[in-house]
């Protein structure tokens, strides 16, 4: 699996719980709340003033090794 930037909150969750912990580190702390689950991870990325291209690259380095 390749994450984008245009890829649900949602649908990145049920491909890998796990990465759940990468957006959390990242100080993206709402991933439980239901209304994020809709939000792509640029969306969730602006709202809380991070670098979009840098978690994509996190989340795919850390998929990399599964």
């Amino acid at each position: 699996m390749k994450v984008t930037k245009d890829m649900t909150i949602g649908e990145l969750l049920m491909a890998d719980r796990g990465a759940g912990m990468i957006l959390m580190q990242n100080g993206m702390h709402c991933v439980g709340c239901p209304s994020a689950a809709g939000e792509t991870l640029e969306e969730a990325s602006m709202v809380h003033g991070m670098d979009c291209d840098k978690l994509v690259t996190e989340l795919n380095a850390y998929l990399e090794t599964k």
